[in-house]
């Protein structure tokens, strides 16, 4: 098991879903963690040895750099705050767009340099963002926006880890294919028959099956201890990039 004992994490959309995993994961591993939402209400009941929760809205820039300057030194970063646009190059407007790009991409760029001096003041710092098989791994019908987001994700975590690796600075990035979120939930139900369109999603996966969000948080504490691995992609999509 990977040990992070003395290690201080932060972990943006901590409040659900893989964040949440996340967060407690990486506590169960020996790290302080500070668990971060927009949504403080839905942080209130994520408690547990180790876990300080925190109110932050990642599309403020001053309230990254207060937040990250309260927390103090910052050893991990999981940057999982993000959203998914449904729809083609047709349907998606520029307002779209730029929602998604600020969420998906400005924010994790804002939250990486907001966390990297200490990390190369102290020699050592591991960061992973969440991407996704739906960018420049695979093309994905209906998910333009997200997919065009998705891929930046992993341009930005390449060149971070190629900027940063001569300073002991890690970046990787995790590309999980479809997920039981509550995300999910509301978007299969937006769509009208759940069941129907969740049997579709289960279908396209070859494990035959959705992931689990412990299972990509199992993924995300292993990159916090990953002392050899940067600059990599870590599909975790039950075969759906084969």
């Amino acid at each position: 098991m990977t040990d992070l004992t003395g290690k201080t994490a932060l972990v943006t959309a901590a409040a659900q879903g893989i964040g949440r995993a996340a967060a407690s994961a990486l506590a169960k591993a020996g790290a302080r963690v500070i668990a971060t939402d927009i949504n403080a209400d839905a942080l209130a009941d994520l408690s547990g040895p180790g876990i300080e929760v925190k109110r932050l809205d990642v599309l403020d820039p001053e309230a990254i750099r207060a937040g990250v300057a309260e927390a103090g030194s910052i050893d991990i970063l999981f940057n999982c705050a993000g959203v998914v646009h449904g729809g083609t190059i047709l349907e998606a407007s520029d307002e779209d767009l730029d929602f998604a790009y600020a969420l998906n991409v400005k924010a994790m760029v804002r939250m990486c340099r907001a966390v990297l001096p200490a990390m190369i003041e102290s020699g050592d710092g591991a960061i992973i963002n969440m991407a996704s098989v739906a960018s420049s791994v695979k093309g994905v019908p209906n998910r333009f926006v997200y997919g065009t987001t998705k891929a930046a994700v992993i341009g930005l975590t390449k060149a971070l880890a190629a900027d940063h690796v001569g300073q002991g600075v890690r970046c990787n990035c995790i590309c999980p294919g479809t997920v039981e979120t509550p995300s999910l939930k509301e978007r299969l139900s937006e769509k009208g028959d759940y069941e129907e369109n969740r049997a579709a999603f289960v279908a396209r996966q070859p494990i035959g099956r959705i992931g689990r969000p412990e299972e990509i948080a199992d993924l995300v504490v292993y990159l916090a201890g990953a002392t050899y691995t940067t600059g990599q992609i870590h599909n975790i999509d039950g075969g759906w990039s084969i």
